[in-house]
């Protein structure tokens, strides 16, 4: 498959960004193996957790050899920290960037279906919260969600101090990525009001899986949005298994996402998608 390097300049960001796609557009036609339709590619947008940039899913995982069997496209772009939302003080308009540039921009780089059945959207951590957020925003181009170990820390950013060692965690740095932490709740940025509008809206919502570590520092918050889900009757799959905050479990759980999402699975590979099953 290709792993393709690109830099645009993302009007959304106001700078040069980079982004990884695997494009799965080299595969070898060997004797008595099916040939794949010529057809556009289903397309997972899938975005990493803090501190990480767009190499971390090709580095922690085995998404490529997964997404080469399934004739998937994967699209990974940096996050920079700041989770995936829209900040219009400092120009960070990251979430019209996940939602609406990156996507057209790769459908004019790459042959994507632009079909909504065949969009997804992905992440762990910071890049579970943005998954959601920006899923649930654009539900219109998404159907699917996957969000793993999300970072559901509204309830931890509202109560936050600046006596905290790590600067990430302080109130002066959420209200740097959020804006006015008093405006928080209800807004585009808050995963539960979003359901709740969307549902008075009668919107077509995407579908949700999620998945947290049993040994996961986020479990609970995660176990609350999945009640809150499941009260709300939204469609959504929750699972919990051993482990942490690790790549060892996103690596496990992010092959299952690709077992819920409605792909191709082909007989090529299928050695290595077994390592997959943990």
């Amino acid at each position: 498959m290709a792993l393709i390097k690109v830099d645009f300049i993302s009007e959304s960001l106001m700078r040069t960004v980079t982004i990884n796609a695997i494009v799965p557009i080299d595969k070898l036609s060997m004797p008595g193996m099916p040939v794949r339709e010529k057809k556009p590619f289903k397309t997972l947008y899938l975005l990493h957790g803090i501190f990480g940039n767009y190499t971390d899913w090709v580095t922690g995982t085995r998404i490529q050899a997964w997404a080469q069997e399934r004739n998937l496209v994967v699209i990974m772009p940096s996050g920079e920290n700041k989770f995936y939302v829209d900040n219009p003080l400092s120009g960070d308009m990251f979430s019209q960037f996940i939602g609406k540039e990156l996507v057209q921009v790769t459908r004019d780089l790459f042959p994507l279906s632009d079909k909504r059945e065949d969009t997804f959207i992905a992440g762990l951590s910071m890049g579970g919260y943005g998954a959601l957020i920006n899923g649930l925003r654009f539900h219109e181009t998404f159907s699917h969600i996957g969000a793993l170990s999300s970072g559901l820390i509204l309830d931890r950013v509202l109560h936050s101090t600046n006596d905290e060692v790590m600067p990430t965690n302080r109130r002066s740095y959420y209200e740097s990525i959020f804006g006015d932490l008093d405006q928080l709740i209800g807004s585009e940025k808050d995963y539960k009001a979003l359901i709740t509008k969307l549902k008075k809206e009668k919107a077509d919502l995407p579908k949700i899986y999620m998945a947290c570590g049993t040994e996961d520092f986020l479990l609970e918050a995660n176990r609350d949005y999945h009640e809150f889900l499941v009260d709300n009757q939204v469609d959504v799959t929750y699972v919990e298994g051993p482990g942490a905050h690790t790549w060892e479990f996103w690596d496990t759980y992010i092959y299952k996402v690709l077992e819920w999402l409605p792909l191709e699975n082909s007989s090529e590979g299928v050695h290595s998608g077994n390592v997959g099953k943990k």
